[in-house]
């Protein structure tokens, strides 16, 4: 709040002695909130001292109907008008009551005490702390002492001695309402900005989150794949090694450029988090549909026989769904590669329609990779991205007597607005990554 205060005399410039004024009654309001009784004893001491004085100068003889009341009695109407004060926080309303009981004899004998007035202090502690019923009350309270000394000492009409205390009543009243609502409307905002500030965090961790969960999905595809096509040559050179060194100078070729591969992949994944990295590598296009060829040539290439077909005419798709196309294709050979066993075989099959793309990936599996095939992370990857875009992805073993495992993506076909919000939102999915993962970020340097 106090950021607030400062901006805004900043912003409108008022007068030097505004400024001071607000200052000091910041001030007063700290001291009041840091030690409530220390400031209560001050104020009633002040009042009690100036009441004492009054009774002992005698003061109050100079507006007094009745200058011969006792003075003992005057002194204890006096403390009973200004000592009081000190509950006024905790009972304002006994309090009241107690000061309106002393002022009742005050104005009944005739003194008139000045301290009397003193009740406008609780009469704004009780317009600032209780409820406007309780302040109707209060009021009728504060008019009995008033009546009893017009009707036991009128001075010239009614009015010329009730108007002009109701007037300050009412007036003392109403500043005790405007500075509770100016209080209940800063605590309003104060509160408002507390709850925007946890929304702010929330939303956050959710987008720190999302960003991390499609990092974990990207690099799990990018290494997976990668390692197990890797996996595969490697296995595959060995057992040529003693027979064919010129299938097993293949294989390594073969996983030298797999691993260049990957690790050009990884590394602009990596520039991405980077505060300090080059524009190219947030520029730097993504997997996509034309890109499979190359994909399945390196599978088959780590001994996968991989069968493809394309059924309708390949019309443009938007960019993330030819990037989860290409995503869901490269898990499900994966899987083949790592679960498939001896032998395996694999198909593609891809189906353009008007109503979308509809890609299947089977393999000739063993039975026990059928039964045993756990729904990891690559699956849930996988499904996580067919929801982006509202599509469904279905992955589960083959119906007997065939073995083996099949995974069926369907992406509907999306309109212009579907692709431009897709666009939006995976723009500011990029700007948020540097700032919300941090942690990945510092492990990539």
């Amino acid at each position: 709040m106090e950021l607030l205060y400062e901006d805004e005399l900043v912003a409108h410039d008022p007068h030097p002695l505004t400024q001071y004024v607000q200052r000091l009654v910041q001030r007063v309001r700290a001291v009041d909130e840091r030690r409530p009784l220390l400031w209560d004893l001050l104020v009633t001491g002040f009042f009690v001292t100036a009441g004492v004085i009054d009774f002992a100068g005698g003061g109050w003889r100079n507006v007094a109907p009745d200058q011969d009341v006792p003075g003992p009695l005057v002194l204890a109407m006096s403390l009973g008008l200004t000592l009081p004060l000190l509950w006024r926080r905790r009972h304002p309303m006994g309090t009241l009551a107690v000061m309106v009981a002393f002022g009742t004899v005050s104005s009944g004998t005739g003194a008139m005490l000045q301290a009397a007035l003193v009740q406008l202090i609780v009469l704004f502690s009780v317009a600032l702390r209780l409820p406007l019923r309780t302040l109707g009350w209060a009021g009728a309270m504060m008019l009995v002492p008033l009546l009893v000394g017009t009707v036991r000492y009128p001075r010239g009409s009614w009015d010329q001695q009730i108007v002009p205390q109701v007037w300050a009543y009412a007036i003392v009243a109403l500043l005790g309402i405007a500075v509770r609502s100016r209080q209940d409307h800063t605590q309003a905002l104060v509160e408002r900005a507390r709850r925007l500030e946890v929304e702010r965090d929330q939303q956050a961790q959710l987008a720190a989150a999302a960003e991390r969960t499609r990092i974990a999905r990207e690099m799990h595809d990018i290494i997976g794949h990668n390692l197990s096509v890797i996996t595969g040559l490697a296995d595959g050179g060995k057992y040529a090694a003693a027979k064919s060194p010129e299938h097993a100078a293949q294989a390594l070729d073969a996983i030298g450029s797999t691993s260049r591969q990957a690790l050009a992949e990884l590394r602009r994944l990596l520039d991405v988090l980077r505060d300090d990295a080059p524009e190219a590598a947030a520029l730097a296009p993504q997997p996509a549909l034309a890109d499979l060829t190359r994909l399945i040539d390196g599978v088959r290439s780590a001994g996968l026989p991989v069968r493809t077909t394309v059924h309708g005419r390949p019309d443009a798709l938007p960019q993330g769904q030819e990037l989860t196309v290409y995503r869901v294709v490269q898990e499900a050979l994966t899987n083949t590669l790592k679960h498939g066993g001896p032998g395996a075989t694999a198909a593609v099959r891809i189906t353009y329609a008007d109503d979308g793309v509809t890609v299947t990936v089977t393999d000739t599996g063993t039975a026990a990779r059928t039964a045993a095939a756990p729904d990891g992370r690559g699956l849930t990857g996988m499904r996580e991205r067919t929801a982006l875009y509202a599509g469904t992805l279905e992955a589960g073993p083959r119906p007997r007597p065939a073995t083996g495992w099949e995974v069926r993506l369907h992406l509907p076909r999306t309109t212009a607005d579907d692709s431009a919000s897709s666009a939006v939102s995976a723009s500011a999915s990029a700007s948020a990554v540097s700032a919300l993962v941090a942690s990945p970020k510092e492990s990539a340097q």
